[in-house]
């Protein structure tokens, strides 16, 4: 008997750093097509799947702000980064043949579309994958607080984020030897201890509408299916897998 999946929809949420693979900054064609391979084994589950990328692989606001540039404009460049991050994606996901529409929060219509959620509903009715690129649309808000929103509006059973790391420490395990690895952690752990899982706006948009966080490394094959099955692959905030 097959294993089913515990989640039958959810955000994957996309670090601009993990799409940058071994090179560290860019967008490493490798590491796309990885991703899509990954995201097709959701698909192969029936899963629905949306997904949030970053842009720090191309463009970081908040360190553009702190170098003297306007916050909002700063943060407007990294929202652009997102779009090309997922532009990247699509084209990726579309090569394997998964059928793909890419949303943005700030209208380019030549490239993308608006974002509208019955249309993104309407896009998995019919077995698209949806990117949402473009953050929020606003400044001062993060891809992270993107994914908390959009998994709320579209009813998204759990968001998943694909990290460089294995999970949630309680401190760098690079420089601490003694770090802990949590399997799982409550909301107000993360808000609390500042532990580094997504910013406090993202986590409290989380913890109001009941939505888990499972946090792994996307670089290990087939995390993603593992996770989706409820096999402890990483962290889980907010609700244990196993249950």
């Amino acid at each position: 008997m097959w294993a089913e999946p515990i989640y039958k929809r959810v955000v994957l949420k996309l670090s601009g750093e993990a799409l940058a693979g071994e090179l560290g900054y860019g967008i490493e064609q490798d590491m796309l097509n990885f991703v899509a391979g990954e995201v097709q084994d959701l698909r192969d589950l029936g899963v629905d799947v949306l997904i949030v990328v970053g842009g720090g692989n191309i463009w970081r606001g908040i360190a553009g702000s702190k170098k003297g540039m306007d916050r909002a404009t700063a943060d407007y460049m990294g929202m652009l980064a997102t779009v090309m991050n997922s532009l990247a994606l699509q084209n990726a996901l579309e090569h394997i043949g998964i059928d793909t529409r890419v949303q943005s929060a700030i209208e380019m219509r030549q490239i993308a579309e608006p974002y509208i959620r019955r249309k993104a509903i309407r896009h998995l009715e019919k077995g698209r994958v949806v990117i949402f690129a473009a953050g929020t649309g606003n400044p001062y808000f993060s891809t992270d607080t993107t994914a908390a929103l959009r998994a709320a509006e579209l009813e998204a059973d759990a968001i998943l984020m694909a990290k460089k790391v294995d999970g949630v420490y309680s401190a760098d395990p690079k420089v601490d030897p003694k770090a802990k690895k949590f399997d799982t952690l409550e909301f107000m752990d993360i808000i609390e201890k500042e532990l580094g899982v997504m910013d406090s706006t993202a986590a409290s948009l989380c913890k109001d509408n009941k939505i888990p966080i499972v946090l792994f490394n996307i670089n290990t094959k087939g995390n993603i299916r593992r996770a989706i099955l409820g096999e402890n692959v990483g962290t889980v905030v907010g609700g244990d897998i196993h249950d």
